[in-house]
């Protein structure tokens, strides 16, 4: 009988044959969404704008991939349509919608939210300071800086827009082991995705060694796209201010 998970499925053996031919699929799994969300009237698509459906991987008894699958796709909840090809469009806001894919005796569920259309990046604590230690390395951690998406689109009451990607970029200094992008658990990282209040946002950890003077500061760009084009207010600037505790 077959076994639901989110982002695999996989067949087992209970009173069936385990199927062990080159093309028999015993699991798949999703690859990675090309974005978290899909635009409200507009079809899923990757950070540089082009359109991209849902994609998988199966695999046989021996773990080898099985080329070309005969996969099935269908929206279990309001809100998103989806093709045969797992193009996946937008029919209404919602913080999530579930896509099932059937491969075969397999089905396995993936979510994606559907947004407004961000036109508007503004900052959100986009001016903040650092106070450094020589001593205490472990403390060299920003808060988050970052900026808020909006969409002004008279089809919402909230403007904010969720579960939409924001990329990062340290604009100065050009050390990029002076200052680096994190995220909340301190891992290196360039990329977020947008709160329900439409913020997203990255840390800046220094390496006080490699400073050039006891006064600096950090400047990071923040990029919001739709469809590859930055909309209103991207890039944004965003700046930290670093100096040594007292």
């Amino acid at each position: 009988m077959p076994l639901t998970l989110i982002g695999g499925a996989i067949l087992f053996a209970a009173c069936v044959e385990i199927p062990t031919g080159a093309n028999d699929i015993l699991s798949f799994e999703f690859a990675p969404l090309p974005s978290p969300s899909v635009v409200l009237g507009d079809s899923l698509r990757d950070s540089l704008g082009a359109v991209r459906g849902i994609t998988l991987k199966a695999f046989n008894y021996s773990g080898d991939e099985v080329q070309n699958p005969e996969v099935t796709f269908t929206a279990v909840d309001r809100g998103v349509r989806v093709t045969s090809t797992g193009v996946v469009i937008g029919d209404s806001v919602r913080s999530s919608a579930r896509i099932v894919a059937t491969v075969r005796e397999l089905t396995s569920t993936v979510t994606i939210a559907v947004t407004p259309r961000p036109d508007t990046v503004i900052g959100s604590n986009d001016r903040d300071s650092l106070l450094y230690s020589v001593v205490d390395t472990a403390s060299n951690v920003s808060a988050a800086i970052g900026v808020r998406v909006l969409s002004y689109s008279p089809v919402s009451n909230d403007s904010s827009v969720a579960a939409y990607l924001v990329s990062f970029r340290v604009a100065s200094p050009g050390d990029t082991a002076l200052a680096r992008l994190v995220n909340d658990n301190g891992a290196r990282s360039s990329l977020d995705t947008t709160d329900s209040r439409g913020v997203a946002g990255r840390r800046i950890k220094l390496d006080v060694t490699r400073l050039t003077s006891l006064t600096d500061s950090v400047i990071v760009q923040a990029f919001v796209k739709y469809r590859g084009i930055n909309v209103r207010g991207s890039p944004a600037r965003l700046v930290l201010k670093v100096k040594p505790k007292p």
